[in-house]
């Protein structure tokens, strides 16, 4: 597991960084948030504590020289040095589960999306289907009116027609009728 920066809006990975921000709450900051959050008051930013005490906000290096990891506890008690490795151990202990439960919440979180999108999609399609359906029928009506229509102006065609042949074998006849008069 990596270290991320606990400032929620931040949450910098912080395996690449050289130096970060501990508080004696267990949480950890990269450079840029603590000193923000640092200079206007000394309260952390992540669970609200006071860090009033000169020792409860502390830059450290996170990736010591081989010299600091030589020196920096020579000289203390065995028992010290277990109970600094303890303390150590619990930090790691809490970002861990810190990260497990922010994980969790950000799953939680996208998965209720993906299921409100999921109803939304459901819903558009549903209702896409419908409009299709609606559309589909009306343009089997429409197709049937057409082929009504055709056929009414195929009638109507074939009247006019006949009534054109009629008109003319009339007006053959009226014309013979006036030449049969004189």
């Amino acid at each position: 597991m990596e270290l991320r920066c606990n400032n929620i809006q931040c949450r910098k990975n912080l395996s690449s960084n050289s130096r970060a921000c501990v508080t004696t709450c267990s949480h950890i900051f990269c450079v840029d948030c603590a000193n923000q959050a640092f200079n206007s008051a000394l309260v952390c930013p992540a669970c609200e504590t006071s860090l009033t005490e000169s020792d409860d906000i502390v830059f450290t290096e996170l990736n010591p020289s081989e010299d600091y990891k030589s020196s920096v506890l020579a000289g203390l008690r065995p028992e010290l040095i277990m109970e600094i490795a303890s303390r150590a151990l619990s930090f790691w202990v809490y970002q861990t589960t810190q990260e497990a439960c922010f994980q969790e919440m950000l799953y939680k979180s996208l998965d209720e999306k993906y299921t409100n999108l999921d109803r939304q999609v459901a819903s558009i399609i549903r209702e896409a289907n419908q409009e299709i359906q609606t559309l589909r029928e009306k343009m089997s009506s429409m197709q049937k009116e057409q082929e009504l229509e055709k056929r009414r102006n195929h009638e109507l065609g074939e009247q006019y027609a006949e009534k054109t042949r009629q008109f003319q074998k009339l007006q053959v006849l009226g014309e013979k009728d006036i030449l049969g008069d004189f």
